[in-house]
């Protein structure tokens, strides 16, 4: 059900969805949480898709912020999606003219639900601070993407100087299976120590960095790091050591070949995750990310921009 609501304000949105409650059924019953998506000027439907899917494990309300240039300055437009059209969670859509959009927070606060954690996203651009932003200093957990951002490597590198338990990005939770299978090689014999890593990726792709700030913090030692243009994100991570390199190598974006010394390769299954697969993961979490912070803010400033 998609239900349009034209020229109006957060308080008719929450009378109209406690009327479809009422003559629906409980559709808020079984929310987790309430996840505020600010899209900026961007188109907001891939987003909302990505919630939309994730909403199938964390049932939540996802308000959504889509600035709208045409529109007054004085006035906001609404949508309210439910049932079918917004997966396992309700949706609303608020596109507010130029000066609504100034107040984001009073806009959003009657439509939150009530003792339910808030968790704010910005899909595209992040803002330059996002715990002092309006709509990051409501929320629990600030989840952020620079790999969509205008200049990818100096949205990561800004985010570090102005970190905040609670804030996490996206390049990081893309590169959670290569860290886990890096881990996983490091805690079998012989136990030798890594003299020097090596990482492969797209030029501009911020997994890439996290991935080497990572291997640099929890291995101390120097990474060397090689962008290539068109690249499928990361596509190979090697380890040096004396007895032999440790080599996680997948150049097509699908599967990974993992060669260790004195052992049979492995094929992997290692596909490119998803959007909504990192949304989904980030969403199971309400606690700071100690280790994200740790490596954003130490293991980053050692690897190259």
């Amino acid at each position: 059900m998609i239900i349009d609501m034209p020229d109006t304000t957060a308080r008719e949105i929450s009378k109209r969805l406690l009327r479809e409650r009422d003559e629906g059924g409980a559709i808020a019953l079984g929310r987790v949480l309430t996840l505020i998506v600010d899209t900026g000027d961007h188109d907001p439907e891939h987003a909302i898709e990505a919630a939309n899917d994730a909403s199938r494990e964390h049932p939540c309300r996802v308000i959504v912020i889509a600035k709208d240039t045409a529109a007054k300055a004085d006035t906001m437009d609404a949508q309210i999606r439910l049932g079918g059209d917004a997966g396992a969670s309700e949706v609303i859509i608020l596109r507010p003219g130029r000066t609504v959009d100034q107040h984001l927070d009073t806009l959003v606060m009657p439509l939150l639900l009530p003792d339910a954690p808030i968790v704010a996203w910005w899909p595209y651009e992040p803002p330059d601070v996002p715990s002092k932003d309006p709509i990051g200093r409501m929320a629990q957990r600030r989840i952020t993407d620079t790999s969509r951002a205008e200049t990818p490597g100096k949205a990561l590198r800004r985010l570090a100087e102005v970190y905040a338990e609670g804030d996490t990005d996206l390049s990081w939770t893309r590169a959670t299976l290569w860290r886990g299978l890096i881990a996983s090689t490091l805690d079998q014999p012989p136990f030798e120590p890594v003299k020097k890593a090596y990482i492969a990726g797209e030029s501009t792709h911020t997994s890439v960095d996290m991935m080497a700030a990572w291997l640099s913090h929890a291995l101390r030692v120097q990474v060397e790091v090689e962008r290539i243009p068109d690249a499928p994100a990361i596509v190979q991570v090697r380890l040096e050591r004396s007895g032999g390199d440790i080599v996680l190598d997948r150049p097509d974006g699908k599967t990974a070949a993992l060669r260790q010394p004195d052992q049979p390769e492995h094929r992997i299954a290692l596909p490119i995750r998803h959007l909504r697969e990192c949304l989904a993961e980030e969403l199971r979490r309400l606690d700071p990310d100690e280790v994200y912070g740790e490596v954003l803010t130490k293991g980053l400033a050692k690897v190259t921009a």
